[in-house]
């Protein structure tokens, strides 16, 4: 009796274990916005760049959307739509993949290549690997097999962007003798960062040029010159809102648009970083959270954080195509040795030059993509800076936060009103460019 017990169990553990292999796959918008937020940690761990952690987000997006346009006719590949990008390999017809799966796995294996902490991204990949193949066995492997393909297809496609000629190009080098241009700041002097991304090659738009705004005003320091004017303005807005001592509300949406992944804290002799994420990751953050409100499903996720990746790395390309050809003073140093020796920015300033500000030319692409996606006066709550310790703020549609993540940078210190007004409609008729050539839905 007992041996027979025995077997009975044996059979209905085989029976169960059978079954559990069997089971399928189910991949959940929240499963590709778990894939994104674990990304963004590794990235803020690694500290990438503004302009570099665009390219970070953009490659790993169009290699998952690319799959799952393969089996919804609602969406159009990118193929010969983004610059130099040719058609992904077709699966075999001998396997039955899961588009989703498959799309979750080729993203988290591009996002692994492009960042530094590589073993971060793997334990989390493995983690999700050993649930999916408990599922279905067949399934994940047929899956792994598609989604690692088509990696490979798109890593090829993306070595060719000259990112990597770019590491071997001189440093910036600093003009000492003209007092127009940019001077690196305190408190840690960090040289220019990114001085050759024009020369990234760009997704949408035609040039790094296309888009060249306007110049800056010319440089003066009399005081009645529209430079100076500028400049003024910035330090005695600086000390309007920091009268009270206490936070405005001004100073809150510096606070809240800071995004800058390079603030150096000084402790006596120590010098460290205080880690954040980019104004990349915060509108990343937002296209997520207009996915979940929406009910977006994972095709329309996917497609939202595709859309508006690839609008960002042109921004980001436009944008330091100007800011190294105006070359720019910053607010601070000017203010420090013409008004107020003493005075500092509420936010520390970025080491790159000043015109135009990125946050503004990214904001205004980004915000453009998403109304084009989501609709014009779509309300939110924007947590994404809740876990840098920072409160929700309100939004009553994309282009309000795209205004006043703009403006944020003349509040903070760290720019001047023409860099934030001219730099958020460049990043507009950037984003309008990019929404009018871009053919993603039928």
């Amino acid at each position: 009796m007992k041996k027979r017990i025995g077997l009975v169990f044996i059979f209905s553990i085989f029976l169960f274990s059978c079954t559990k292999k069997n089971e399928p796959i189910t991949i959940a918008p929240d499963d590709f916005h778990n894939a994104v937020d674990k990304v963004i940690e590794v990235m803020i761990h690694d500290i990438f760049s503004p302009p570099v952690a665009s390219r970070i987000f953009a490659y790993p997006n169009i290699a998952a959307y690319e799959i799952l346009a393969l089996q919804d006719n609602e969406y159009v590949s990118l193929a010969n739509q983004v610059r130099d990008f040719t058609a992904i390999p077709l699966p075999s017809e001998a396997e039955t993949v899961n588009h989703e799966l498959a799309a979750l796995i080729a993203h988290m294996e591009l996002s692994k290549r492009l960042i530094f902490s590589e073993d971060r991204i793997e334990a989390y990949r493995d983690s999700l690997y050993t649930i999916w193949e408990d599922k279905n066995t067949n399934e994940f492997n047929a899956s792994k097999k598609y989604g690692l393909t088509v990696a490979e297809h798109v890593a090829e496609w993306m070595n060719k962007d000259n990112y990597n000629q770019t590491r071997t190009m001189p440093k910036f080098t600093v003009d000492t003798d003209n007092p127009s241009r940019w001077q690196p700041t305190p408190p840690a002097y960090m040289a220019g960062i990114e001085p050759h991304w024009n020369k990234i090659r760009p997704f949408v738009i035609d040039s790094a040029s296309q888009f060249k705004p306007t110049p800056p005003p010319a440089f003066s320091m009399e005081e009645g010159s529209d430079f100076y004017k500028e400049l003024k303005e910035v330090y005695d807005i600086s000390n309007e809102i920091t009268a009270s001592g206490d936070a405005s509300e001004e100073v809150e949406i510096a606070q809240f648009w800071d995004c800058n992944p390079y603030v150096s804290v000084t402790r006596g002799h120590l010098m460290f970083a205080t880690k954040k994420i980019t104004p990349g990751a915060h509108w990343i953050g937002i296209t997520k959270i207009a996915s979940r409100n929406s009910n977006a499903d994972i095709n329309k996720t996917v497609y939202a954080y595709t859309k508006a990746s690839i609008a960002m790395a042109d921004a980001f390309i436009s944008c330091w195509d100007e800011k190294y050809r105006s070359n720019l003073i910053r607010p601070e140093t000017l203010i420090n040795e013409h008004i107020d020796e003493n005075w500092e920015p509420i936010l520390q300033t970025p080491p790159f030059p000043e015109y135009t500000s990125g946050h503004s030319v990214v904001s205004g692409a980004a915000a453009v993509a998403l109304t084009h996606i989501f609709g014009d006066n779509f309300a939110f709550d924007d947590d994404t800076e809740v876990p840098y310790g920072l409160p929700i703020r309100s939004f009553t549609s994309f282009k309000q936060a795209a205004n006043e993540a703009a403006i944020s940078r003349m509040y903070g210190g760290i720019h001047y009103r023409a860099a934030v007004d001219v730099g958020v409609d460049q990043g507009r008729r950037l984003g309008k460019f990019v929404v009018d050539n871009l053919n993603m839905v039928q």
